[in-house]
């Protein structure tokens, strides 16, 4: 290891809290009533309750999204027969895993015990604790015997991550690549490199996916197997015995289509990937060095196809694209075990996800170029969002069908939207949106969103969602034959012309009917015809703007390139506002892990007085409201409740009594500070009277640098960086500007909503 890195790693671990892991309530524990409900005497009716019958300890408690992660110590990958207490940073590793990748909560659990039936009494008596039970490093052959006998006395899911979540990933990878190199896998060699648990589980894997077990052929650390062999064979090896006189690597490895290797760094020699096949596949797995280092494979052989199990090359095979969402799929429908056919159904979801167009998370993780299924990409990548709303559904599917599930999913499209919003923050509070858009769109209302900015890369990669999810009926302003190498680019499948309707900047006959209303429009300020004509063709959100006032769009997004203030500036020309409207704003949505708020003006309005906040103040109660969300408004300051007289303050105590009047039904008070709009019992003791009830969930402040200022603060300290916006407040059509950091799931919402508001507001006139 890298000495720097070493050190890196080992200050990783100690800083702070030592260690990785920790455990918190998941109910709040403030009060007296609160210790009693928890602890003596509330905690009886719960345990009455699963007394009465067992299957409430899922209502009841978390044992439903718990999962032990077990070990011995005596296989811990690349240390080896290390011990129970040095694995421990590894088992708080896998939990860290778990957690981050699937939500699952982990105690993990080293034993000091090497005997397995000792050890397999010990994991059985834990099961009234777990939904699951992950085993890990722990040495072959003992570890097979291990997870059999737990598998026959336990009714929870039991699985070896070191066989079978190996073998799920090496499989799909297996079969994705044969896919690459044009071979089927009933007519391939396969050489493996190696024959402890893991190997023997993808082989295993493999016979049942249609390998035939005559086209394998193994060598381990003693050499080949083959029938006769004494040395360091059991019953599970045995099986792939050959009868052969060769007797080393180098002697099977001629014609070979597949090298396996789950052995160790460097035991492939080029001289021997010489002598595979045409267009071999090299799946070198060993780490933290492969049998063979992919720049040593593409030195000898130009048709090489390789994955390795390190992330600084394409290709990395993890048992982190599986394990987590395995578990994920099987304690929610309550599997008694994990089958054969669940494990399959695991591959096969792998397996086509790759074949989709790359992820934004992972290309941003990696920052990786290759994006469409091919060479260098046939496996997804450890960071791909969408693994955990394709494996967990289709292993719960499987366990539903092969009958080992207490729990089955009554309606799975609410079960993908409760997965997705672990991956999407924003899911719950979105979806009844989605559902709307997605109605909308089927009753064939008014749907048409253009996309100013079609060629930016996030544009596409949402549109392409919204084309999947059926959100909106998508047109991409761009250049085509632009468009069409990006999106070759970015492996996506948007046809053009048939999902999405395409607007040329550089030639389409609607240019000259945009041009002259356009120049009608601004004739008297200062535009020529000939400045129209140019400006038409090289602003985008232009274009955009005047397809939505001419009719040829019913909503548009801008925004993701340029400065907020000069898109606002176009949709003023040509949009304006919205009848009665004096006031143009901008509306976030923070989703935070303890509430949800709304802060405005966060773009627009750079010292507005209190008739301009007061109209903000009602627009986005009546934003919030479509949301079916009852706005309770703080007016903020630096003063709370008269305690100063600043300029600030007297605006907003100006601005309170302007909205009373406009809008007698809002819950509303300031001037106050921030804390007093979010904590009703500080509130209640400051001013007692205070007609606002609860948390604040719509904070106005006084200018945009302290909306602006506080939108992006608690959005990053506190919200995951997930928000909703921006939403531009009082135009005279559909129009929404988001901003250069939005991300594809904000691009996405806010489609989704363009769609909602295009069927509530008036046409432009």
């Amino acid at each position: 290891m890298d000495p720097n890195f070493r050190k890196a790693a080992l200050e990783y671990h100690e800083q702070g809290r030592p260690g990785k892991l920790s455990v918190t309530p998941t109910k709040q524990l403030s009060n007296q009533r609160d210790l009693a409900l928890a602890y003596s005497p509330g905690v009886a009716a719960a345990c009455e309750e699963i007394v009465n019958d067992p299957q409430n300890v899922f209502r009841y408690t978390g044992r439903g999204n718990l999962v032990g992660v077990i070990t011995n110590g005596t296989a811990v990958l690349g240390l080896g027969n290390i011990g129970p207490l040095a694995s421990k940073p590894v088992m708080e590793g896998k939990a860290v895993l778990f957690k981050s990748f699937a939500g699952l909560d982990v105690f993990d659990i080293e034993i000091n015990e090497s005997d397995p039936d000792k050890l397999v009494d010990i994991i059985a008596g834990l099961e009234p604790t777990f939904g699951g039970i992950n085993l890990e490093d722990i040495k072959a052959p003992e570890c097979f015997e291990v997870e059999r006998k737990l598998r026959e006395r336990m009714s929870i899911p039991v699985f070896h991550d070191d066989q079978h979540g190996t073998a799920i990933c090496v499989v799909a990878a297996f079969l994705n690549g044969l896919t690459v190199v044009g071979k089927e896998i009933s007519a391939v060699k396969l050489v493996v490199s190696g024959a402890g648990a893991a190997a023997l589980a993808c082989m295993d894997l493999l016979v049942d996916m249609g390998m035939p077990l005559e086209n394998i052929w193994v060598s381990d650390i003693e050499g080949v197997v083959y029938k006769g062999r004494v040395a360091l064979m059991d019953a599970a090896k045995e099986r792939f015995a050959q009868d052969t006189t060769a007797r080393t690597l180098d002697e099977i490895i001629d014609g070979a289509d597949v090298f396996l290797g789950l052995s160790a760094g460097g035991v492939l020699k080029p001289t021997m990937l010489k002598r595979m096949a045409p267009r071999p596949l090299i799946l070198a797995l060993a780490n933290p060095n492969p049998e063979i280092l992919p720049e040593d494979a593409h030195a000898v052989r130009d048709d090489v196809v390789i994955a390795t199990g390190r992330s600084d090359y394409p290709n990395q095979v993890n048992n982190v694209l599986c394990f987590p969402y395995i578990f994920r799929g099987a304690l929610d429908v309550g599997a008694t075990t994990i089958t054969r056919g669940m494990e399959k159904a695991a591959v096969l979801a792998i397996c086509q996800l790759a074949r989709e167009e790359q992820d934004e998370g992972a290309a941003a993780a990696y920052g990786l170029e290759e994006t469409t299924f091919g060479p260098n990409f046939f496996i997804p990548r450890p960071f791909d969002s969408r693994l955990i709303v394709r494996i967990a559904p289709a292993v719960a599917r499987a366990a539903m069908a092969e009958g080992v599930a207490t729990r089955p999913i009554q309606d799975f499209d609410s079960y993908i939207y409760q997965l997705q919003q672990f991956v999407y923050k924003s899911g719950s509070f979105m979806q009844p949106v989605y559902a709307l858009a997605k109605g909308l769109v089927q009753d064939g209302a008014k749907a048409r969103i253009v996309f100013a900015e079609g060629e930016d890369e996030r544009i596409l990669r949402a549109v392409q969602i919204v084309v999947d999810e059926g959100l909106a009926k998508p047109i991409l302003v761009g250049r085509p034959a632009v468009l069409q190498q990006r999106i070759e680019r970015y492996g996506l499948r948007i046809r053009l012309g048939i999902d999405v309707e395409v607007t040329n900047p550089e030639q389409d006959d609607r240019f000259h009917k945009y041009w002259t209303a356009y120049w009608e429009i601004m004739s008297r300020r200062g535009i020529s015809k000939e400045m129209a004509r140019v400006e038409m063709r090289r602003r985008m959100t232009l274009i955009a703007a005047m397809m939505l006032r001419m009719g040829d769009a019913d909503g548009m997004i801008c925004g993701t390139v340029g400065n907020y203030a000069n898109h606002l500036q176009l949709i003023d020309q040509v949009i304006g506002k919205a009848p009665g409207v004096d006031t143009y704003a901008a509306m976030n949505i923070l989703l935070l892990s303890e509430r949800t708020v709304a802060i405005a003006d966060t773009h627009v309005n750079e010292d507005p007085d209190e008739h301009q906040l007061a109209e903000i103040t009602c627009a986005a109660a009546k934003k919030m409201r479509q949301f079916n969300v009852e706005p309770k408004a703080a007016l903020l300051s630096s003063s709370n409740f008269g305690t100063s007289n600043s300029s600030a303050a007297r605006k907003m105590r100006a601005t309170l009594a302007l909205v009373k009047t406009a809008d007698p039904s809002l819950q509303i008070d300031g001037e106050m500070h921030g804390d007093c709009a979010l904590d009703e019992q500080m509130r209640a003791r400051v001013l007692p009277g205070s007609p606002l009830e609860g948390e604040a969930n719509l904070l106005v402040c006084p200018d945009v640098e302290a909306a602006n200022i506080s939108y992006n603060l608690l959005k990053t300290a506190a919200g995951g960086n997930v928000a909703i916006g921006p939403f531009l407040l009082g135009a005279n059509a559909p129009a929404h500007i988001m901003t250069s950091t939005s991300s594809i799931r904000r691009i996405v919402n806010m489609t989704a909503i363009t769609v909602v508001d295009a069927n509530v507001n008036a046409d432009v006139s």
